[in-house]
């Protein structure tokens, strides 16, 4: 189980791309609202993935739909992302993302949910089957991605203090942005291959 769960909580992915890009803007500081939220929607999620899993392989549609819901909403946000213009520490409170925005993400993310149902399916039975046991798996995994959205929070903020001046500001966030744009195209590219 942590064989797959840790690789795939370091890489590049929605999650920890947003908290690299908000701690480049924010600081890491200002970011723990926005990971905080991806923390109970992931574990709601993963819970609720637990306990799901037959009906959502049963139904592809739904977990098709939910999929294509989430790569509209990273587009958005990697556009938010590209356009942003560098920003010093005053005067930024109105923009920051919070608790609620992490959950959202987590309920779209369409990435998540195949990253769960993978988990809930082939480690379902660790810890038993019951509710507890699938609590003790979510519980497990959101600490695992806890470790890669600090760390990339903390990649954000280091890059925020190498690149000071408004140019290299632009240029982080529409990296940034790019490459969430890349992680959404990745997320569907069977289906447009």
């Amino acid at each position: 189980m942590l064989v797959f769960t840790l690789p795939i909580s370091l890489l590049p992915g929605p999650n920890n791309l947003l908290s690299a890009s908000h701690s480049s803007r924010y600081g890491f500081k200002q970011t723990l609202p926005l990971i905080s939220g991806m923390v109970i929607g992931w574990f709601l999620l993963g819970v609720t993935v637990g306990y799901g899993a037959l009906f959502i392989e049963e139904n592809k549609d739904v977990l098709n739909l939910l999929t294509y819901i989430g790569v509209l909403y990273i587009i958005y946000l990697s556009y938010q992302i590209s356009i942003a213009k560098p920003i010093n520490d005053e005067g930024v409170s109105d923009e920051k993302l919070g608790m609620g925005t992490g959950i959202i993400l987590q309920v779209v993310n369409g990435k998540a949910f195949v990253h769960l149902l993978i988990l809930m399916t082939a480690f379902g039975t660790v810890f038993g089957t019951d509710f507890v046991g699938k609590m003790i798996i979510a519980l497990l995994n959101v600490g695992i991605k806890l470790l890669g959205w600090f760390g990339w929070a903390s990649f954000g903020v280091a890059l925020k203090e190498i690149f000071t001046d408004s140019k290299s500001g632009i240029l982080i966030n529409r990296a940034f942005g790019f490459s969430l744009f890349c992680v959404a195209i990745w997320i569907v590219r069977p289906e447009i291959l």
